[in-house]
């Protein structure tokens, strides 16, 4: 009779447990700001005793991601937002502020990309005090320059345009967008504030100290990519130009015809893809040149 007693004891507190967990779910699920093992902590609940289950551990750990991810959320938009104060920035668009924020967890060769940003936006609000040139645009178009490197949209087109587009989305003036697209020459500038930027950029990524590339693997992917291209069958030179951004292969128009042209670039991008590591992206050229030549006598 006793032992049945002390069964029925050990059921209740288990019940009790269960019931109390269930309640401590429930108000993790209703406020995802909370902290889920501070909570349970907190409640009394055994934390390793409840990891033991499945269902419930997978229960926890949803609410943790969710909590975590809520966490950085609000770190990226506070980052974005101070760093717009700090540089006198007013009425951008809260999707760019975001955006902003996030730089803050990228780098480019050592150099994080929110730094050089803000670098890249005084030098041009500089430059253009210089000049006589709307400060406040030059230093909006430095520090939005970098956006599409940290965008999820589109990750096939450069960043350059990508970022341009994404300015043209929220509103940003025509001025500030051809400066984010045309940093790179990949569209023709229309501004005069679009080569403040893209010097801007080259003096903060190329002034000693910040970024870490030695030159000697830096010739070396430069190389490897090269080999690369010069392994396929028709092609007779190739060249790495745009510190690795862009690859040219050259074909004989004798053993490669357009439409394998179109498919060695393709697979080409698919191999450096595979095998190689780099930043950024790289875009293939493939070049086939037919050259009829006479001579008048």
């Amino acid at each position: 009779l006793r032992s049945y007693r002390e069964s029925g004891k050990q059921l209740n507190n288990m019940l009790d447990k269960n019931r109390w967990l269930a309640v401590v779910l429930q108000e993790l699920a209703n406020n995802p700001d909370t902290n889920p093992i501070e909570v349970m902590a907190q409640s009394g609940i055994d934390i390793n005793e409840v990891m033991k289950d499945d269902e419930t551990r997978q229960k926890v750990s949803d609410k943790l991601a969710a909590y975590q991810q809520k966490q950085l959320e609000d770190e990226i938009l506070e980052t974005g937002k101070r760093t717009c104060i700090d540089l006198g920035i007013h009425g951008m668009n809260i999707e760019l502020v975001k955006l902003i924020g996030r730089m803050k967890y990228r780098s480019s060769y050592g150099q994080n990309l929110l730094q050089h940003s803000r670098e890249v936006a005084n030098i041009c609000a500089l430059m253009a005090s210089e000049l006589g040139l709307n400060p406040k645009v030059a230093k909006r178009a430095g520090l939005l320059h970098d956006i599409g490197k940290v965008s999820e949209d589109d990750p096939e087109l450069p960043h350059a345009l990508l970022g341009m587009r994404l300015a043209e989305q929220y509103k940003e003036k025509p001025d500030v967008c051809n400066a984010i697209g045309a940093h790179h020459e990949e569209i023709e500038m229309t501004s005069i504030i679009s080569p403040l930027v893209m010097i801007g950029d080259a003096i903060s990524g190329a002034r000693p100290g910040a970024r870490r590339e030695v030159i000697e693997s830096y010739i070396k992917r430069l190389k490897g990519m090269e080999d690369l291209a010069a392994a396929y069958h028709g092609v007779t030179k190739s060249y790495a130009i745009q510190a690795g951004r862009e690859l040219r292969v050259i074909v004989g128009a004798e053993e490669v015809s357009d439409d394998q042209a179109s498919r060695l670039s393709a697979d080409i991008a698919q191999k450096i893809q595979e095998e190689m590591t780099y930043p950024g992206q790289v875009k293939i050229t493939v070049i086939r040149e037919t050259r009829s030549v006479a001579y008048a006598k």
